[in-house]
């Protein structure tokens, strides 16, 4: 007991006696200062902390934000550097000429605040903020700082309360969250979600191209696709619409419950709530409701089932990477197991068509007409770039061509059909 005390008060004499930075955590960076590797930045009420981390079983690294409060769990908001990871854990943050940057064991720019034109004579100061804002200001004029760049008008996958998502008329730029491509790689994933401002809704889209999911119009209480939000008691949601700009934000109706939406790797937009007697984040709802309502949830040629939530291939196909499908990353889908030799067998070769009783793609297909299934078979057969084929027993043949994505199964015949694809070529 009496060595613990005299090691007690060894640290109150380094602390008060030696000005020293061990005990009492900062919240800024000022000109000429830095942050090193092993240092970081802490909120002044504790709830948030910025500095470097790994994520998942990741061996490299990455300047980011997270929250300081949420035990048990490193929960990351924000990552300056999500498509240019550290190889070395050697690094630091600096102000320098005016700018906030991130440079590299070699001092090479990782990462930066600012572009364009800076100047490089005035006095600037990076402050985490208690919201989980990281912003950089002018403090030139000490009475009525100058905000130059805030964390919270670039977010990576999380929107925090207080931050926008929105567009800029101006500039024609838009707030949007990307999801992480997995659990252990912030870099940008292919889901993302960004506001629609003609409708005044936000929109899920897939490789940032194709719409997947739309909130629906806003009323000025809730989206009429998201019903849930009727019911929730923990935040505010706001839409604002002037000359420069048009954004939805929100706030907690109780500054201490810890909550966000996420745009997840799984590609649906979640609201999630800390629990301190669990310790745990609880899922209040997401969009969409079924995960295999997610584009291209398992890739090309994988099959999705809504029941266990599971991604698999197609008879005759085989996974693109091991390692991606086994971080719950299935978009590099699937492939054939051999490559499709055109017009090297004959037709009535059964072994060159698997046949799925699936939901079958929307997209991608063309109708023709025909008198019989052997028909259809045929037109998909001497057509190289045709895919597969369905037959629905009335004269309707559709043929696809390309990838195949969106393949389900389901646990009933409801919106099932036979689809024949192509597999690789048979022996003989």
């Amino acid at each position: 007991m009496e060595m613990k005390n005299n090691h007690y008060f060894l640290l109150l004499f380094l602390c008060f006696s030696l000005n020293s930075n061990l005990c009492i955590a900062r919240n800024t960076i000022s000109a000429n200062e830095s942050l090193s590797f092993s240092e970081t930045l802490v909120s002044s009420g504790e709830r948030f902390e910025l500095g470097f981390f790994r994520p998942g079983n990741s061996l490299k690294y990455y300047l980011g934000i997270w929250y300081k409060n949420v035990i048990l769990s490193q929960t990351v908001i924000w990552v300056a550097n999500r498509d240019k990871p550290l190889e070395y854990g050697a690094a630091e943050m600096k102000i320098s000429q005016g700018n906030l940057v991130l440079l590299d064991r070699f001092q090479g720019v990782v990462w930066s605040a600012l572009a364009g034109n800076i100047n490089p004579d005035i006095s600037v100061t990076a402050l985490l903020r208690d919201d989980g804002n990281l912003i950089l200001r002018d403090v030139s004029n000490s009475s009525t700082p100058l905000l130059l760049w805030q964390s919270f008008d670039h977010p990576t996958h999380t929107f925090m309360p207080g931050a926008k998502i929105g567009y800029d008329k101006r500039t024609q730029r838009k707030q949007v969250l990307v999801s992480w491509k997995n659990s252990s790689d912030p870099a940008p994933g292919l889901y993302s979600m960004e506001m629609d401002p003609k409708n005044a809704q936000f929109a899920l889209k897939w490789n940032r191209t194709t719409e997947y999911l739309a909130s629906g119009s806003w009323d000025g209480r809730t989206f009429s696709s998201v019903p849930e939000m009727s019911s929730n008691y923990i935040y505010h949601i706001s839409y604002n619409d002037n000359e420069n700009e048009s954004y939805f934000t929100y706030s907690l109706y109780d500054s201490s419950t810890v909550s966000m939406f996420i745009m997840d790797v799984s590609g649906q937009i979640k609201q999630l709530t800390w629990l301190n007697g669990s310790f745990q984040w609880a899922l209040f709802w997401s969009q969409p409701r079924q995960i295999c309502e997610v584009y291209a949830k398992c890739g090309a040629f994988g099959v999705c089932t809504e029941a266990n939530a599971t991604c698999n291939c197609l008879s005759g196909f085989k996974k693109i990477s091991d390692t991606e499908w086994n971080s719950n990353d299935y978009s590099s889908g699937c492939v054939r197991d051999q490559k499709v030799q055109c017009n090297a067998i004959t037709e009535d070769k059964d072994s060159l068509w698997i046949s799925s009783i699936l939901r079958v793609p929307a997209s991608q297909n063309t109708n023709i007409t025909v008198g019989t299934a052997s028909q259809c078979r045929s037109a998909c057969f001497n057509d190289c770039s045709c895919t597969a084929y369905t037959y629905d027993g009335s004269g309707t043949c559709s043929i696809w061509t390309g990838d195949l994505f969106n393949l389900e199964q389901l646990s009933t015949t409801e919106s099932e059909r036979t689809i024949f694809v192509k597999r690789s070529s048979p022996e003989g």
